[in-house]
């Protein structure tokens, strides 16, 4: 599809008629762990926003009710993608008791969750291994390997499975606001859930109050440019691990050093997983590494960094069984898969390459500018290889007119985040100088502070505002 036609489906959904919400009345929620006060209904909604009378589909939804006067609605964007936001508002209750103090706090299970029950649950668990691949002739090969995977699970209901983007998402969020009666509505996204957050502002800029973004995953940007923050974001961070290892005695010594030349072996002769069919390129040890990267734990132990040095030892040794414990711990895979559910989204989010060159693009700059993580800058969007659905909500301007956005991030999260803010006059920006994803629903005390001063007043934090841990 080119630009003029993605331009003109857009056109097409910005001016479709918004459907009767139709919502139900409040019941309690099924599940003996959700919170005794919170209350579920559900909306009718089309399953392609392009033929409002066409067929229907159920979106659920769920509420915190305030627990002073409430002030209006506070509606919480799941990450992700597919994420259940009323998964987050069971289990971070806590994170959101201040701001019930004078809020509704409301999310929706969103039609891309996996537990939507639309598509097989295996399409939202499973997926191919990706490849990096070297030359023309092999990106052609995964994309036909990411299609085939696309198509199994496309073919169960291929009108729901190709309107899984955040263009949908957004307009299903703005059928609940108008099912709650709200006029306008204050948000916390969360993660991926920034992408339908940063639809909805392009779509309904007038319905927004109040956008908290919170380790918000960028659309806005090409792929050069997301990779080119990614590279550099997560080049600092491996130097902290360095730092770190330079200081304690789970590593070894030039743990920097080995890392590459393991990496560098991998990619020649990969790694094999002792007893198990499956081998580690040095491109599948670089995604592998990313989340104990990340999210070390606790401070100063960092257990999981112990673990990721560990791990590279007994890589080095020739057996990637490290690697592959936590990897399917995580994921319940041998290796990190390329989950088809959640590309059902990031593809048509337009989250993919335009072609062989734009990957290779991408690659070549991830050579250059990232020694140890020059894989991990091409992961995502490998998924989208070969996609069997267009992109159906490409990047495109945020609209003049929104009020100030506020942004938080951790170390890997800011640059994203910050960016998106940027963009709308008079926003602003906490920047968390510690590890991890996101900060509000894994219960930050300063960004919940400064979030809840902005979500409730709409005062901002000053410029170069920080969060550091412990506060």
């Amino acid at each position: 599809m080119n630009l003029t036609t993605i331009g003109v489906l857009l056109g097409t959904l910005l001016v479709a008629p918004a459907a009767p919400a139709n919502a139900t009345g409040w019941e309690a929620c099924q599940g003996a762990d959700r919170p005794k006060d919170m209350v579920c209904s559900s909306v009718e909604v089309p399953v392609d926003w392009a033929k409002p009378g066409g067929r229907k589909i159920s979106v659920k939804f769920a509420k915190l009710p305030a627990t002073g006067r409430s002030q209006g609605t506070v509606f919480s964007v799941p990450g992700g993608p597919g994420g259940s936001g009323i998964d987050d508002l069971t289990y971070y209750t806590k994170s959101f008791a201040d701001l019930r103090e004078r809020f509704d706090v409301v999310s929706l299970e969103p039609r891309n969750a996996g537990t939507f029950g639309r598509l097989p649950q295996r399409c939202f668990t499973t997926g191919p291994w990706l490849t990096r691949p070297d030359d023309k002739a092999e990106y052609a090969k995964l994309g036909v390997t990411v299609r085939r995977a696309a198509q199994e699970c496309r073919k169960h209901d291929p009108e729901f499975f190709d309107h899984l983007d955040s263009v949908s998402v957004a307009r299903d969020i703005e059928a609940i606001r108008a099912a709650l009666g709200q006029e306008r509505l204050s948000f916390i996204a969360t993660s991926y859930g920034g992408v339908p957050a940063v639809a909805y502002a392009r779509l309904f800029p007038k319905r927004i109050r109040a956008m908290y973004l919170d380790g918000a995953v960028n659309q806005l940007r090409d792929a050069e440019a997301e990779a080119r923050t990614k590279y550099r974001t997560y080049e600092a961070q491996f130097a902290r691990f360095v730092d770190w290892c330079a200081s304690s005695s789970a590593c070894g010594k030039d743990i920097e050093g080995r890392w590459r030349k393991l990496v560098a072996a991998a990619d020649r002769t990969p790694v094999p997983v002792k007893g198990e069919p499956a081998a580690y390129s040095g491109f599948d040890l670089q995604v592998a590494m990313m989340p104990h990267l990340v999210s070390p734990g606790s401070e100063p132990e960092y257990p999981r960094w112990t673990e990721l040095a560990k791990a590279i030892a007994q890589a080095e040794a020739g057996d990637a069984t490290g690697f592959a414990k936590y990897v399917k711990a995580g994921a319940g895979s041998l290796k990190a898969p390329s989950y088809v559910g959640m590309n059902a989204t990031q593809c048509t989010d337009g989250l993919r390459y335009r072609d062989y060159q734009d990957y290779q693009s991408v690659r070549a700059l991830g050579e250059r500018i990232s020694p140890n993580l020059y894989g991990m800058g091409v992961w995502h969007r490998l998924g989208c290889t070969g996609w069997p659905v267009p992109v159906t909500n490409p990047r495109a301007p945020l609209p003049s007119g929104l009020p100030p956005f506020l942004g938080a991030g951790t170390w890997t999260d800011y640059d994203d985040t910050a960016d998106i803010v940027r963009r709308v006059p008079g926003s602003s920006t906490v920047e968390y100088e510690g590890h991890g994803h996101g900060l509000y629903l894994t219960g930050n005390a300063c960004a919940i502070g400064h979030a809840n001063a902005y979500l409730t007043d709409l005062r901002l934090p000053p410029p170069g505002t920080t969060c550091r841990p412990g506060q």
